[in-house]
């Protein structure tokens, strides 16, 4: 028994360490895809595009490792909570690279299109957010820290304030006719990509909570659906109207 626990926890150590690993290498792409949209650079956005297929192999992989873990392994209690919050963790880390491969095909379409001094600054400042969020998630992974964890989503809310920055230095910048239709949209986009990194860290810290304490933001929901079903005697119906608080 004693040699079947030890395997297990040397399997999922290695899991965890590659899923550093997969984190680090989106991290540090994110830097890498803001600087290809700044500087128009072709070259660095079709090499970071192709890149992406070693990011979904390597990603891949590691699910497969850990539905393997789960399946010769057959844990139980915080260990299957380890492995099942590995396999969620691996699918943000994976749509992140997704994104930031999306935010070099945005700078293939605006190519040649010049971008004021306001719209370059807050891309910059969207690219640092995301690239911190991101290191704080993997951080409070690597370290089981809960409370770097639950300070993300925090982090987040600048990275969202940007986002609308951004947005309405969009609007301004083509009333003002320095950029077409066209390129705004697809700023507009792309500032939806850098927000959708956050969201994803965020997944990952939270993750990392639900492994340290059990804990999960969805379990707010389903405490008030719970204390409106005694509230009430039955429980809601699926479908009902609520207002924005989650309450009827």
């Amino acid at each position: 028994m004693d040699e079947l626990r030890k395997g297990f926890h040397n399997d999922l150590d290695e899991a965890r360490a590659e899923l550093v690993r997969l984190a680090a290498s989106v991290t540090e792409a994110i830097p890498r895809a803001t600087a290809v949209l700044l500087d128009g650079d072709l070259e660095g956005a079709d090499y970071m595009i192709q890149g992406d297929d070693e990011i979904d192999a390597r990603s891949l992989d590691l699910e497969e490792r850990c539905y393997r873990i789960l399946a010769l392994q057959a844990p139980v209690a915080s260990d299957l909570r380890q492995v099942v919050a590995l396999l969620k963790m691996i699918a943000d880390v994976e749509r992140s690279a997704d994104l930031v491969c999306n935010i070099c095909k945005a700078a293939r379409r605006i190519y040649g299109h010049d971008l004021d001094p306001k719209l370059r600054g807050i891309i910059s400042r969207m690219g640092e957010q995301a690239q911190q969020l991101y290191t704080a998630a993997i951080e409070s992974f690597v370290e089981n820290d809960a409370a770097k964890a639950a300070a993300i989503d925090d982090m987040d809310s600048y990275l969202d304030d940007l986002q609308k920055q951004f947005v309405q230095a969009i609007f301004e910048s083509h009333a003002a006719g320095r950029i077409d239709l066209q390129v705004a949209v697809q700023l507009a986009v792309v500032a939806r990509f850098y927000e959708r990194i956050g969201d994803h860290a965020v997944n990952v810290g939270e993750r990392v909570r639900f492994v340290i304490t059990g804990w999960l933001p969805e379990h707010h929901g389903a405490q008030r659906y719970r204390l409106r079903a005694d509230d009430t005697g039955e429980m809601p119906r699926i479908g009902t109207v609520q207002d924005g608080d989650g309450t009827p």
